[in-house]
């Protein structure tokens, strides 16, 4: 009975330093690879700026679907539209410059232009369709198709400044960890 404990313990042992073996050495390459590229700054400060520029739009946008509920004139939507229509192009040229930047971003930076990018174009074309309709129809601003367009633009607006306030608080956290793993030593940081 000895005999066949020691035999298990040992086929157990040998299998499962066989296991841990190959699972060592598949992770080898992503333990012992030449660490990750840095974040860029430039990328980083361009992604709090249009962060910034993303939740003033939000505000904007959440606004502007309160009016088509209100009793306001067709002018004040007006002004309301060419605010965020001013936010769009302000978030346009900074992705511009990310865009720009690209060659310098980390991966995940890379990623958070990318996605970025077909999102704000969407908002783009709303806040287009929302203007020439309210230019068409003045008298219209209370019922479909102009609420519908204002409410594209609002939704389309808090899923841009949550996707990019996402990034940013990624951005944070990862160089945080980073920061307390060099503190602490820990390797590969």
């Amino acid at each position: 009975m000895s005999k066949t404990r020691i035999s298990i313990w040992g086929t157990t042992t040998k299998s499962t330093l066989a296991l841990l073996s190959v699972l060592f050495l598949s992770a080898a390459p992503t333990v012992f690879a030449s660490p990750r590229p840095n974040d860029s700054e430039e990328v980083t400060k361009l992604l709090s700026e249009v962060k910034s520029e993303a939740v003033q739009l939000k505000d904007d946008a959440e606004d502007m679907n309160s009016f088509t509920k209100s009793k306001l004139s067709w002018q004040s939507h007006a002004a309301k539209i060419e605010q965020i229509k001013q936010h769009v192009n302000k978030s346009g040229e900074l992705l511009s410059k990310l865009h720009d930047a690209k060659a310098s971003a980390s991966p995940w930076q890379n990623q958070a232009i990318d996605e970025i990018t077909p999102l704000l174009k969407e908002l783009a074309s709303s806040v287009t369709s929302t203007i020439e309709h309210l230019r068409k129809n003045q008298g219209r601003i209370h019922t479909p198709p102009y609420t519908d367009y204002v409410a594209s633009t609002y939704d389309l607006a808090t899923d841009l400044s949550g996707l990019i306030a996402n990034y940013v608080a990624y951005g944070e956290a990862k160089n945080k960890s980073e920061d307390l793993g060099k503190k602490l030593e820990v390797p590969g940081v």
